[in-house]
């Protein structure tokens, strides 16, 4: 199973770009941080990882503020062009 849920804030937003079929693309970057317990010691993740979204999601993200924080849900795949993990945001939600 392939499925990620991440609560994460936009700290970079690529212009809005559409497929050759006229799908909407956004590429973001995404920050993390968090505490998790790992081998019973409490650990600080903080991290970017680079997202992207398509169709009717990545219209209405494009207008999201900066800095903005989301729930985040969807799936990891390899970058068309890299070797590098890309994550693909099925949905989104707005976290206070």
């Amino acid at each position: 199973m392939n499925h990620v849920e991440l609560i994460a804030r936009i700290v970079e937003i690529s212009a809005l770009r559409y497929t050759p079929s006229g799908l909407p693309v956004l590429d973001i970057q995404l920050r993390h941080e968090s505490e998790i317990e790992e081998a019973g010691i409490q650990r600080k993740l903080s991290f970017l990882i680079k997202a992207k979204v398509i169709g009717i999601s990545a219209e209405k993200l494009v207008s999201q503020s900066m800095e903005s924080a989301f729930l985040f849900n969807g799936f990891l795949a390899s970058g068309s062009n890299s070797k590098h993990v890309v994550f693909h945001i099925q949905s989104y939600q707005s976290v206070s």
